[in-house]
């Protein structure tokens, strides 16, 4: 039985290859070719996959916070309580995306100035960046 999920992998009915360098490896686009790597080389390339994921991950909740306040503030009806409720949501929302983005701004002046990096890891054979 043929795997139809396997990139790179000719199915012979005549859909082309995803990629042809990825030959019978399933690749994520948001990690990048970490198939290949293995050992120090493949946490060098993992966390900062995980940092980004994570910022993402914070927009798409500050996203999603900021979206849901207005929906309750437009099916409040005049209730104040309710519009109380609604615009303390989109303010939380507002103050969570600033302090995701200052922090990282922050971490990015802090190693530019002091010519230090930060979100460089260095355990012995292991150095993340």
């Amino acid at each position: 039985m043929k795997n139809f999920l396997i990139a790179g992998v000719d199915d012979g009915i005549g859909i082309p290859p995803a990629n042809p360098s990825y030959k019978g490896s399933i690749v994520n686009p948001t990690l990048g070719d970490l198939g290949k790597e293995t050992g120090v080389s493949f946490f060098q390339k993992l966390i900062p996959a995980l940092i980004n994921i994570l910022l993402i991950g914070g927009a798409l909740v500050f996203f999603f916070v900021l979206v849901t306040g207005a929906i309750q503030w437009i099916s409040s009806g005049g209730d104040k309580q309710a519009i109380e409720n609604a615009r303390s949501k989109i303010t939380n929302a507002l103050i969570g995306i600033v302090i995701l983005f200052s922090v990282f701004a922050i971490v990015k002046l802090v190693e530019y100035f002091f010519g230090i990096s930060i979100l460089t890891l260095d355990i012995g054979n292991l150095i993340i960046r």
